[in-house]
């Protein structure tokens, strides 16, 4: 994965193992950053990685 690179939802669902109802929570609270272009919601690979990295700070 690159670090410019854009996922949308349904890619953070499948790599999470996350409902589409509980990505769009996160990016809701704003604990998974994204970004909209024009009325597509999309996700930087390097904001995945920090929230999995910062998931696993939290369970340790």
């Amino acid at each position: 994965m690159r670090d410019d690179e854009l996922l949308t939802v349904a890619e953070v669902t499948k790599r999470l193992r996350l409902g589409r109802s509980t990505v769009y929570d996160l990016i809701r609270t704003r604990r998974l950053p994204s970004v909209t272009i024009g009325r597509c919601r999309r996700i930087p690979a390097v904001s995945l990685r920090q929230f999995i990295a910062d998931e696993m700070g939290r369970a340790a």
